[in-house]
């Protein structure tokens, strides 16, 4: 079983300043955030925090900044054009165990007990997860933990900025579908997501606690906190880790390198672990050659 307490938070939430990338001169603190100099345009890498509580709003101005100079924003997915039920028949699709199987079958029967010493302090009903995959049981479990201490989607950044720019009339586009992104975990070996399920148990006495240190250091920018307590952690674990992360990273940043040579300016909204070490998408960008800026708050 997994002892990484970040692990499956870092798979919903799913940065720091490497040579080659310069620092942007004004007093404030950094942001999650990075410029790119293409060709004749600018793009913003905005690392997202997917579930936000009301406390944890507003978030740094200079987002705002790097929202106001770009005409399209880029989320992993196609925001405002998501179909709810399609979403949730697709999730069902997948995560649903075909044939006679259930969870406790595919966990065998020394990890469900275990699983099931887990849950019944945390308060999770394991029966109302009996026909999940394991990777899928593990990210309702981890949603009703975070949503029991005040976490929302609606209040993430991602539905914060689609709010925004459809008032704005600022298109949006993704990177990757809904049945892309499910399949990444659902293709996962049954051993990791065995362990993602079980973490994901473990993490319920210390949710609160992580996730207040989390997003402190997502607000100020704190790169090497970030580093330390979600890449290293991740990178123990490669399967995951090259599926969740690098793969995509690398995409991403050949994606990115496309829009170089347009006229209009990007905001690139994604997961804060995808903007993190030299695998993440600004390190790639960088050894690449190309001009990347982590930038900070403006001092007001």
């Amino acid at each position: 079983m997994m002892n990484n307490k970040y692990v499956i938070l870092k798979a919903l939430l799913v940065v720091l300043v490497l040579p080659g990338l310069s620092l942007a001169a004004d007093d404030g603190h950094q942001l999650p955030m990075w410029q790119v100099e293409g060709v004749r345009n600018r793009i913003y890498l905005l690392g997202s925090i997917h579930l936000l509580r009301e406390k944890d709003h507003p978030i740094p101005s200079g987002i705002y900044d790097a929202y106001n100079e770009a005409e399209k924003l880029i989320m992993e997915l196609d925001m405002d054009d998501l179909d709810p039920i399609a979403s949730q028949a697709l999730a069902t699709e997948l995560g649903l165990i075909q044939g006679n199987q259930t969870l406790a079958d595919l966990l065998g029967a020394d990890l469900y007990r275990e699983a099931e010493a887990l849950a019944l302090p945390a308060e999770i009903p394991l029966k109302l997860l009996s026909r999940a995959e394991p990777w899928y049981a593990a990210m309702n479990v981890e949603m009703m933990l975070l949503m029991r201490i005040g976490f929302n989607p609606a209040l993430g950044i991602e539905t914060h900025m689609m709010e925004m720019a459809k008032k704005d009339q600022k298109e949006i586009l993704g990177f990757e579908t809904m049945r892309q992104q499910l399949e990444f975990l659902d293709r996962l070996s049954p051993d990791a997501q065995r362990e993602m399920f079980m973490q994901a148990l473990s993490d319920g006495a210390t949710m609160g606690e992580l996730m207040d240190s989390m997003i402190d250091a997502w607000r100020i920018g704190d790169t090497q906190y970030l580093e330390d307590n979600m890449l290293a952690d991740m990178q123990d674990y490669p399967e995951l880790n090259q599926t969740i992360v690098v793969d995509r990273n690398i995409s991403w940043a050949s994606q990115i390198e496309s829009l170089m040579d347009d006229e209009i300016d990007y905001l690139i909204i994604v997961g804060t672990l995808h903007l993190v070490g030299e695998e993440g998408v600004p390190g790639l960008l960088a050894g690449r050659g190309h001009t990347v800026t982590h930038m900070r708050q403006r001092s007001h």
